[in-house]
């Protein structure tokens, strides 16, 4: 019998909160049972295991960046969307490191993986944030590659201590997204 007050969607709620606390890489079946208060085989009631587990997290993850990104640019357009999308997703991979990282990681696992709609959704934040900017159709994959790479690598940058120069890192962050903004405008038809 589950334990009442578990079931799968409480448990990868659990799961997500330990691995921002504690990083995705250390997160493990063992502790999630220990912070919940029960013994770890009653947690393969609601998942399979380490693997499923690290999956939901992931699938919850892309929806939550999604949803934010979303929030954040709804009734904006060009770089005011740009700087709206780009500082919600710094900022929850700065909030949120354990479950940012779960879903950079993750594969999917067939046609019926639901990590396929959490990143479709992420994708259409994203490229509607950028709707202002009226990219050619060819371009908008590279555009979407090069604003994932760029403020991946910024947000992990930043959460790992990556940036020790004594120059203040909200005003890179905010050069950068300038930047990223004068490109996308010189590349409109």
């Amino acid at each position: 019998m589950p334990r009442a007050g578990l079931d799968a969607g409480s448990v990868t709620a659990a799961g997500a909160a330990l691995a921002d606390e504690v990083g995705f890489d250390r997160l493990s079946m063992g502790l999630l049972a220990e912070r919940l208060g029960v013994k770890a085989p009653s947690l393969y009631k609601h998942v399979t295991g380490q693997a499923d587990l690290s999956h939901r997290i992931a699938v919850l993850a892309m929806t939550e960046i999604a949803d934010t990104i979303g929030e954040a640019t709804r009734g904006r357009a060009g770089r005011d969307a740009l700087v709206a999308g780009a500082n919600a997703m710094r900022t929850y991979a700065l909030k949120h490191p354990g479950r940012y990282t779960a879903g950079n990681v993750a594969r999917p696992n067939g046609a019926e993986d639901p990590l396929h709609p959490a990143v479709d959704r992420l994708l259409a934040s994203w490229t509607a944030m950028l709707r202002g900017y009226r990219l050619d159709p060819d371009q908008e994959i590279h555009v979407l590659r090069l604003l994932r790479s760029i403020l991946h690598g910024f947000a992990i940058l930043e959460a790992t201590g990556g940036f020790r120069i004594g120059i203040d890192v909200d005003d890179s962050f905010t050069w950068m997204v300038r930047f990223i903004d004068q490109g996308l405008r010189t590349t409109t038809p």
